[in-house]
């Protein structure tokens, strides 16, 4: 058993990494690349909206509550976190998603995060994909609560100011030791045009796909229901189903048989 793909989404907030997120897991499980694991590991936790799945708490609440309430007799607070991390997991048809919340409260978190970045090591080996909805930053991989990802996919939108920002995010992710030749440009939001600047980019950081602007995502976004439910042949689907097949072809041999 080899280990899984691991597909971290970054980028800076308002580019649209969860929609990116949603749809990829989504063309994962169409084209049967099964079981795949999402990581929301944004504060804000919406991944779960946009896949249209309900999680009952995140992995920050259950920290908080671990580290700081009683546990069962006989259970000891390694085990007691162990028992309360599988808990987290909100289960779906060809995926689960573990959603990881925003820590709460003070203090040093070395041991928690240790103990987390454990249980995600273990349970990961159970998915053919990882897929991890990042926040803006690279927090949870600098903390190592992330592994360095098989692919590191940077979501901009075509301007000038979006594609500044993702050769930062980028310098950021070298900073922390991660190959630049699994770093991939993502731009969102295509409408026939990308900056000029975007050339200059990807010489370092390749352009693997444009996501194009799409009534449906919008629609989406106004009614309050799931990304991953838009028609099937949308134009933001179509291009992503494209990208998770590229995004496969990376990987190569790295996904779990």
């Amino acid at each position: 058993m080899t280990r899984p793909c691991t597909v971290v989404i970054s980028g800076k907030g308002g580019t649209g990494k969860t929609t990116i997120a949603a749809l990829l897991v989504s063309a994962l499980v169409e084209a049967g690349a099964t079981p795949v694991l999402a990581v929301d590991a944004d504060p804000n936790t919406n991944l779960n909206e946009a896949l249209g799945i309900e999680i009952a708490e995140t992995l920050g609440s259950m920290r908080e509550q671990a580290f700081t309430e009683s546990i069962p007799p006989g259970m000891d607070r390694t085990g007691y976190v162990r028992y309360r991390f599988r808990r987290v997991l909100a289960e779906a048809e060809g995926f689960d998603l573990l959603p990881m919340g925003r820590p709460e409260g003070s203090g040093c978190y070395c041991f928690p995060n240790a103990l987390i970045s454990e249980c995600i090591g273990t349970l990961e080996r159970d998915y053919r994909v990882v897929v991890v909805d990042s926040e803006a930053g690279m927090e949870h991989i600098a903390r190592g609560t992330v592994k360095n990802p098989d692919i590191l996919l940077i979501v901009s939108d075509p301007s000038a100011r979006g594609v500044r920002t993702a050769r930062r995010i980028r310098d950021l992710a070298l900073s922390l030791g991660l190959a630049p030749d699994r770093m991939y440009l993502v731009i969102n939001r295509y409408g026939g045009e990308v900056a000029e600047e975007a050339a200059g980019v990807t010489a370092d950081l390749p352009l693997l796909a444009r996501i194009p602007e799409d009534p449906a995502v919008e629609e989406a976004d106004l009614r309050a229901v799931p990304i991953a439910a838009i028609p099937y042949d949308s134009p933001a689907r179509v291009a992503v189903r494209d990208l998770a097949g590229r995004g496969r072809a990376i990987c190569g041999g790295k996904e779990r048989s």
